[in-house]
């Protein structure tokens, strides 16, 4: 399991030298087929069940010996999975569909998160109590999200950015303070330094993007059976993790991420069975894993919209439901 772990500078500067995209030919009979997962973040949680496919051997049990390379501030998953040093990455249904508009060759095959889990968090006191009280405040955020243009259109208001770094600090120090969060992270935290507070989730909006597992439109098309190996593989992780015992994912992600709590990790995975972040509302036809054709169509009319995106982009192009377990789709 330890090769889960290796660096990423390591692991990059190996298949970034050949200058070209990996190859998957056929394996050999018996043998695994390399698989490299770009996470969004560091190893918590919010990805357990993948965590719990790699430490249960599910990935193994499909041919495949898959590496999971950390995220962080800054990680270039899409640029990594469009140059082809991931097979598979992480990230938004929202931010996918911008990033086709511009040119890379990006299609997601599976949603990993049915809702978004990020949100606002503000002191209990706060008058902030819908994302129009935002008005004439000042929102602590990365500037590039998608969410703030359509939230100021959505709802016809102005709000000043503070660039985001990462910690709670300036929200703990300062009882007016909105700042991006994690339904599943920054709320642990703020309690665990007394600090009473609310969420108002981003997607109360009504723009709702899944997070997903994006690969490149030619895997797609060179590897079928790859791809399909790896999303059921994943979305069994997922069900493992999320209706069984989690230790044996708990165990690997502090093993790759040492500064990770036990109480955290328990936080975190309760926030996401009790937001239903991951299996979704099984009355809407949500399930680990499945893809709305018609939600993504949404997304992007509401992107094209709101002139998040200045190209037209093609359904079909961003998006496919083939891989999906016959039960999921």
């Amino acid at each position: 399991m330890k090769r889960a772990c290796w660096s990423i500078t390591l692991v990059l500067g190996l298949l970034l030298g050949s200058g070209c995209a990996r190859e998957h030919p056929a394996a050999a009979p018996g043998a695994l087929r390399k698989v490299v997962l770009q996470s969004d973040w560091f190893p918590q949680a919010e990805h357990g069940g993948f965590y719990q496919a790699l430490a249960k051997g599910y990935y193994r049990e499909a041919g495949l010996d898959v590496e999971i390379l950390p995220g962080g501030p800054g990680a270039t998953i899409k640029l990594n999975v469009a140059k082809g040093v991931a097979d598979f990455g992480l990230y938004r249904s929202d931010d996918v569909i911008v990033a086709s508009s511009r040119g890379l060759p990006l299609i997601m095959v599976a949603a990993v998160l049915q809702h978004d889990p990020e949100a606002l968090l503000v002191h209990e006191a706060s008058p902030v109590r819908t994302l129009g009280d935002l008005a004439g405040r000042s929102v602590i955020a990365p500037p590039s999200m998608t969410w703030i243009p359509y939230v100021q259109k959505r709802y016809g208001i102005k709000f000043d950015l503070r660039p985001l770094n990462y910690g709670l600090a300036m929200f703990l120090s300062d009882p007016d303070a909105i700042q991006q969060c994690m339904l599943t992270s920054e709320p642990f935290f703020a309690q665990q330094h007394g600090v009473r507070v609310r969420t108002v989730r981003l997607a109360d909006s009504g723009y709702d993007p899944y997070h997903t597992i994006i690969c490149r439109r030619e895997l797609v098309r060179t590897s079928p059976e790859l791809v399909r190996a790896f999303v059921a593989a994943s979305i069994r992780g997922w069900r493992d993790y999320l209706t069984g015992d989690p230790a044996p994912a708990f165990a690997l992600i502090r093993q790759c991420n040492p500064q990770m709590s036990a109480e955290q990790l328990v936080y975190s995975r309760a926030a996401l069975i009790a937001n239903e972040l991951v299996r979704g509302d099984p009355a809407k036809g949500e399930d680990i894993g499945q893809i709305s054709i018609e939600r993504i169509q949404h997304q992007i009319a509401a992107l094209g919209e709101f002139k998040i995106i200045a190209q037209p982009v093609n359904t079909a192009s961003v998006v496919t439901r083939q891989f999906l377990p016959p039960a999921v789709r």
